[in-house]
């Protein structure tokens, strides 16, 4: 009951942003969405999505072998581009993660690491996204840095609030890791498997380069967005504006990734000195692109669809069709011929 009212208002929370901006802003924004796009900048945006989402896969793949389990490349891309057109048209936006993470450990056997081993990976590219971002976003000029500065004292009071609560859930965690209960023994994998998955000497270099180049990819076509979209704001501007909506993404409330991204972004935008009504165009323009980068996961559906209906079919021939066994001609038997002698008491106890 509790997950169903969390998806509700996951779902709801989108709805609701995307209702405020239709309010606000009116619908020019959103047609101008669809109107700016050309067939140059669709490509550009697709083959940026290509390479994100190859490092994207293959840093999935350096996470599930470094916890011991099987995942060649090639598969890896293919279940990412499914999870990515998932998470593109239904609501939530991370029902593909699951799908890939289920089957995934169906495969190997071992649902319960496998889910760990997406949520480790996605993860990492959080981390990175955070980090990266809130670097720009504290020394790059911005509304945010403005805000920031505004309220240094509330900001200060609050970050030292944050380090605290950090630094008591690190000292409990580490309680927990030396008992004997089912939390304590749950602790130490997860700490086993963040050390083999994320931080060993063999994965941690090829997962920093794989989140780097994924949001560099992204930044970027949030760049070819704003340039479709009209806006000439230089790199420098653009950047903690972009990160921003990076960073409104991750939020659990959307509609296939819609709603907090337009909504920041439009405020944003607005903030910064530009247009409102731009910025929420761009992020629009935007969305849209993930999608188009997202549709080859809808081939990855159909071809595996059909290859399973395919086989279907072959299993039934295979089952209804009559098996004929080889006609061999047996050598007779000769039985001797013997008297058969019965004793009388058996007979007359059978009624013979």
């Amino acid at each position: 009951m509790n997950r169903s009212i969390w998806a509700w208002v996951r779902v709801l929370g989108g709805m609701g942003i995307l209702a405020v901006l239709l309010w606000r802003l009116g619908t020019g924004a959103f047609l101008d969405g669809l109107r700016v796009i050309d067939g140059p900048a669709l490509l550009t945006a697709f083959g940026i999505g290509v390479a994100t989402t190859v490092f994207s896969a293959w840093r999935w793949c350096l996470v599930a072998r470094g916890l011991g389990m099987k995942l060649s490349l090639k598969g890896a891309i293919a279940d990412y581009y499914k999870a990515l057109f998932i998470n593109a048209a239904l609501p939530g936006g991370v029902l593909g993660d699951v799908d890939r993470a289920v089957q995934h450990g169906r495969e190997e056997g071992d649902v319960g690491k496998s889910v760990r081993a997406v949520v480790l990976e996605r993860t990492a590219g959080q981390v990175v996204l955070i980090s990266v971002g809130v670097t720009v976003l504290l020394t790059v000029p911005s509304p945010v840095l403005s805000h920031l500065e505004e309220h240094a004292r509330s900001i200060a009071v609050a970050a030292a609030t944050v380090a605290g609560l950090a630094a008591l859930l690190v000292f409990a965690f580490s309680r927990l890791r030396s008992g004997a209960s089912r939390w304590a023994r749950a602790a130490r994998t997860g700490a086993s498997e963040v050390r083999s998955g994320l931080l060993s000497r063999r994965n941690w270099p090829g997962i920093v380069l794989a989140s780097t180049v994924v949001l560099a990819g992204h930044l970027a076509t949030f760049v070819v967005a704003a340039r479709a979209a009209g806006s000439d704001a230089s790199l420098l501007r653009l950047a903690p504006l972009m990160l921003l909506a990076l960073l409104a993404m991750t939020l659990p409330v959307n509609i296939g990734g819609w709603g907090p991204r337009e909504g920041v972004t439009a405020w944003a935008f607005g903030a910064a000195g530009l247009s409102a009504t731009q910025g929420l165009t761009i992020a629009v323009v935007y969305g849209l692109f993930a999608f188009v980068a997202a549709l080859p996961g809808l081939v990855v559906i159909i071809t595996r669809a059909l290859a399973r209906a395919k086989a279907r079919r072959a299993a039934r021939v295979v089952v209804t069709e009559p098996v004929l066994a080889p006609i061999t001609l047996a050598t007779p038997v000769v039985v001797p011929q013997q008297r058969i002698m019965i004793p009388v008491r058996e007979l007359v106890g059978t009624g013979a």
